[in-house]
């Protein structure tokens, strides 16, 4: 089949979400300009540069998440695992201006080093960030959707250590989940390595 997104689609469900997947879930705490903490988890994240590291989340319209990052200059990245998903979940639930999702959800936050915005206690890591980039998406015709991205520098990484094996970071041990389209998400179960055919002559 083929279609063009511009016309919708002739699917009962919209099939994009599920064929760009798995997707990094991007879990944000920020602050509102009243010192308010909000949590909210964003599919439309990933890391988009490593020196610096940078990270990147998308919001389909101007929610407190994106709000509050371009307001305050900072944001906190805080990976989402398969024993927080309950509280993740209940954190995407939309929720009027001044109400916590660590309240609602009874998560415990912790302080940051570099950043105001806290972080969530229970996450194996977490990155504190501050806006380098924010702006609106425009469509081929110029036109605004209402999207926003933002950016932020990582200053500074927090990593349980029960979390770290041998030096690396295990995904698995962490038990990161991703979003898998529709209502569907993954938990990270299983790894393999694979060399990259330049690691040969970088070792020589």
């Amino acid at each position: 089949m083929f279609y063009d997104p511009r016309s919708g689609h002739p699917l009962p469900h919209d099939p994009l979400k599920a064929i760009i997947a798995p997707r990094p879930i991007g879990w944000i705490s920020s602050l509102d300009t009243n010192g308010v903490a909000n949590l909210a988890p964003y599919s439309f994240f990933n890391m988009v540069q490593s020196r610096p590291p940078m990270i990147a989340f998308t919001s389909e319209s101007m929610k407190h998440s994106a709000a509050n990052a371009i307001a305050t200059g900072e944001f906190v990245f805080n990976l989402a695992t398969r024993p927080l998903f309950d509280a993740m979940n209940k954190s995407s639930e939309a929720m009027a201006d001044g109400v916590s999702e660590f309240d609602v959800t009874g998560l415990e936050r912790a302080p940051c080093q570099f950043v105001r915005a806290p972080r969530v206690a229970a996450s194996p890591a977490s990155l504190e960030c501050k806006v380098v980039h924010s702006l609106q998406f425009h469509d081929i015709d110029g036109k605004p959707t209402g999207g926003w991205i933002v950016v932020g520098q990582v200053i500074g990484v927090h990593i349980a250590d029960n979390v770290l094996n041998k030096g690396r970071f295990d995904a698995v041990a962490a038990r990161t989940i991703a979003r898998c389209g529709y209502r569907d998400y993954a938990e990270l179960t299983e790894l393999f390595a694979a060399p990259r055919p330049d690691d040969a002559r970088a070792a020589e």
